[in-house]
């Protein structure tokens, strides 16, 4: 554990934190070497619990790493999300950890509405995977009613996992797909949103558009 600290502490490079905490990031050393050195120290779980506990964000993302994400509980998970307040961190313990758990789906459902809009985005987001893979599981009119009436006004974060979750709705069903740009270009939300060349812009209907034409 000494040692990996020690490891993180050396791999810590000022100007990557300073491009990471642009984007509302707090960690020092680049992605790359994170799963570098995660790659190098394999699935260690007691490790990983002791690096989460350190707080240190850095540590906390090899921690979701390195992680066994079947072997944690359901309410350590949910204390985990609750803690993990950066963008980046967010979204790798929902996507690498609790989409893994047998506790995804619970969490998904109590997490969906939860107070906390980051929290909630959590559960949006393992909404947004289930729509491509158990779509019968939901209610995709219900899911578009939602996000019709809450998406314009809702925080940041959550607003943008709600858009993707409208986005994935018109992508993968057809029978929706009208919908979903309809209320894309009435909400236009993200339509502003700065889009580097050659990558898709978030902005629903155009998201929407693109990845229907490269699926041909």
């Amino acid at each position: 554990m000494t040692d990996v600290m020690a490891e993180l502490a050396e791999l810590e490079d000022p100007k990557a934190r300073e491009v990471n905490a642009r984007h509302g990031d707090d960690h020092g050393v680049q992605l790359g070497a994170l799963r570098a050195l995660a790659k190098r120290l394999k699935t260690q779980h007691d490790l990983a619990g002791q690096l989460w506990a350190t707080g240190d964000a850095s540590a906390r993302l090899l921690a979701i790493l390195i992680c066994r994400p079947r072997a944690f509980e359901r309410d350590e998970l949910d204390a985990m999300v609750r803690e993990a307040r950066t963008p980046k961190m967010h979204d790798w313990l929902v996507n690498y950890v609790v989409k893994k758990s047998p506790h995804s789906e619970e969490l998904r459902l109590a997490w969906f509405a939860d107070a906390d809009p980051v929290v909630a985005s959590g559960g949006w987001a393992l909404t947004t995977d289930l729509v491509t893979k158990k779509p019968e599981s939901l209610d995709l009119p219900g899911l578009l009613d939602v996000i019709e009436t809450e998406m314009k006004d809702a925080p940041d974060r959550l607003q943008w996992a709600m858009n993707h979750c409208l986005a994935q709705i018109g992508i993968e069903h057809a029978e929706y797909r009208a919908r979903a740009i309809d209320i894309g270009e009435r909400l236009e939300v993200l339509k502003d949103y700065p889009t580097s060349p050659g990558c898709t812009s978030p902005f629903a209907p155009i998201w929407i558009g693109e990845m229907v034409r490269r699926a041909g």
